[in-house]
């Protein structure tokens, strides 16, 4: 998916962010199986006596999943420091406001101050759900700068890989 497509205002939806990440993983998944399969196609072709291409590309499966596997590491590490504690601070908050406005509510002594009472329940539980649609956002976008060094290496692996055989 282009930049342009991530930053557009459906990406603020949760939900279209867990599905990109579906999309992603499922694109993912099909490039692997490709590339085990053709990488170990040509390891049984090979045999015991590898060519030194071979041995390039045996050497080369090691180095790319070490490669990927770390900036994805520090991908998901910056998003999660960047959002992820802000955000479930928050959600503790509200939670926590909520709560003692639960309190206040079963504890209201007449109708006005019952009616006070819900009205700030009420406000404390919308903004606690928008926060927990916003923690899921952020989940998913932790996910997304995850899977992307491993998704590019994938799909390219496939392409260079389809285009040798």
């Amino acid at each position: 998916m282009s930049p342009s497509l991530s930053s557009s205002p459906r990406f603020f939806n949760p939900l279209m962010l867990w599905a990109d990440v579906g999309l992603k993983t499922h694109e993912m998944l099909l490039s692997s199986g490709s590339v085990i399969r053709m990488r170990t196609e040509r390891i049984a072709q090979a045999g015991l006596t590898p060519s030194a291409a071979d041995l390039a590309e045996f050497q080369l499966m090691g180095q790319e999943k070490l490669a990927a596997a770390t900036e994805s590491g520090a991908a998901m590490a910056n998003q999660l420091h960047t959002t992820q504690f802000a955000l479930v601070q928050r959600a503790l908050q509200q939670w926590l406001i909520g709560a003692a406005a639960l309190l206040a509510l079963i504890t209201s002594t007449d109708t006005e101050q019952a009616v006070t009472h819900a009205r700030t329940l009420g406000s404390a539980a919308a903004r606690s759900a928008a926060t927990a649609s916003q923690l899921s956002s952020a989940s998913a976008r932790i996910v997304q700068r995850g899977l992307k060094p491993i998704h590019a290496k994938a799909t390219s692996n496939a392409r260079r890989l389809s285009a040798q055989a």
